[in-house]
């Protein structure tokens, strides 16, 4: 039986016999890419139907470097890395539904918003955004977000 049909069959059970479910376990998925094993987090954790992304800069795949080019080329490199893992465990930036910005110098806000704008052209998800002295590797941004993962189900307005 797979993870989620043997979560719902035990959430049925528990509701049928009237106790609570077992609340969900999470699930830590460290990174596939070779440059970043090493490095001491999960790039995505999974609860429940909840995915959530660790900070994303604006390294190149396969290594530690920052794109060249400023704030533009790092936000949409940024954004590009979320995207890879966001499909890798089964959701996509439609389904991201808040983010947190972390900026190396706030004057870069406007810079950034138009990559960000462009990336989120389905519905932008709910956000905060912050300065931050000293982002990982020299970085000018770094994004995290949370998404929903499995199946489409279409949402009550």
């Amino acid at each position: 039986m797979k993870p989620r049909a043997a979560v719902r069959t035990r959430a049925r059970a528990a509701k049928a016999a009237g106790s609570p479910p077992d609340p969900p376990v999470p699930q830590f998925f460290p990174s596939s890419d070779p440059a970043l094993t090493a490095l001491p987090f999960s790039e995505a954790v999974r609860v429940g139907d909840l995915l959530f992304i660790s900070g994303q800069i604006g390294n190149a795949p396969g290594t530690l470097d920052l794109v060249p080019g400023g704030i533009e080329a790092e936000s949409q490199r940024a954004l590009e890395n979320m995207r890879a893992i966001l499909e890798r465990h089964g959701s996509s930036p439609d389904r991201v539904v808040k983010c947190t910005i972390f900026l190396a110098d706030m004057r870069e806000w406007a810079a950034f918003n138009e990559v960000y704008r462009r990336f989120f052209s389905r519905g932008l998800p709910a956000r905060s955004a912050l300065g931050a002295s000293g982002l990982a590797r020299g970085a000018r941004v770094e994004i995290e977000c949370i998404a929903i993962v499995g199946p489409h189900r279409r949402l009550s307005r």
